[in-house]
């Protein structure tokens, strides 16, 4: 691939601010691999867990004898294995997220979000996919632990036109029936969609017991409005034009984007999920620090 391609997703500047920083998954994880985080399931191996009965076929140089000396009875360790864990970047490429200029563009933002914390998991041994979807599922890159996954993303990438509509609940529940146990699961959106239709699909993946982040990715305008004068808006999903004065938009606009994120953060809420609004002119090295140290202190503090 050419290098400016991967320049494109991939700043190094940004990248030597965060390409040391784990991203750690908020549950328990079950995986293929060993690793470094810790698996729901026991086994023979790194951190003491606790004790159960020995029973016929269980190897002897498990056996606890302290315990036996005590109580007369047979048990064995148990450990609490370490693993992998998969994470799925699902990107919304619908036609809404082209909105914005140069590296603010909506698309373009969570596309280098998605490609630097890929970079981030693959570097630290656990395994990244890559879902893309607009009104379908447009395209799949398989979960891998390969750094040129990441070549493969970028690639996949700049194939991308956003031109249709969003059918996000539709395309989600499609995505929820092809994952397999509990994973990590960040959905990259503007999630300008029905919110009573997504809640039944965080719902789902939710049930699965799959560790939800929910990056509302919106552009400055869409939330300060500070646009003067008079300004012609012209729909991306809808062939709609409005010719309007600012001012009188303005109050209306803020209230309904108010109302709208509020809803939105009450469902986040009450299914578990994890939700952060993005600013797209915010500068992505600050963004994405502050967003792995947070989610770092959280785990710590559990």
């Amino acid at each position: 691939m050419a290098k400016s391609v991967l320049s494109r997703y991939i700043d190094p500047d940004v990248l030597s601010h965060v390409a040391d920083r784990h991203f750690e998954p908020r549950g328990l994880v079950i995986g293929n691999l060993a690793g470094a985080h810790k698996s729901p399931l026991s086994g023979f191996a790194v951190e003491f867990a606790g004790h159960r009965e020995y029973v016929p076929g269980d190897d002897p140089k498990h056996v606890d004898w302290r315990v036996y000396y005590s109580r007369d009875k047979y048990f064995v360790k148990q450990y609490e294995l370490e693993t992998n864990f998969v994470c799925h970047m699902v990107l919304d490429v619908s036609a809404s997220m082209r909105y914005g200029e140069g590296r603010q563009q909506k698309l373009l933002y969570a596309s280098q979000i998605a490609t630097m914390l890929g970079y981030s998991i693959v570097r630290q041994s656990d395994k990244v996919s890559l879902v893309t979807f607009d009104n379908q599922v447009r395209g799949t890159l398989p979960p891998s632990n390969s750094m040129d996954q990441v070549v493969r993303m970028t690639h996949h990438l700049d194939e991308i036109e956003p031109v249709e509509k969003t059918a996000m609940a539709k395309s989600l529940n499609e995505i929820a029936s092809r994952l397999g146990r509990r994973e990590i699961v960040i959905i990259l959106s503007d999630f300008f969609t029905d919110l009573d239709e997504l809640e039944p699909v965080l719902q789902r993946l939710r049930y699965s017991k799959h560790d939800v982040v929910l990056m509302q990715v919106m552009h400055h305008d869409e939330i300060a409005f500070e646009l003067d004068g008079m300004v012609k808006f012209v729909g991306l999903e809808v062939p709609d034009e409005l010719l309007a004065q600012t001012d009188d938009l303005r109050r209306g606009y803020l209230a309904a984007v108010a109302r709208f994120n509020q809803q939105f953060e009450e469902i986040t809420q009450r299914n578990g999920c994890e939700r952060i609004l993005i600013d797209t002119s915010r500068p992505m090295d600050e963004l994405l620090i502050d967003y792995l140290n947070k989610r770092s202190l959280q785990l710590r503090a559990r």
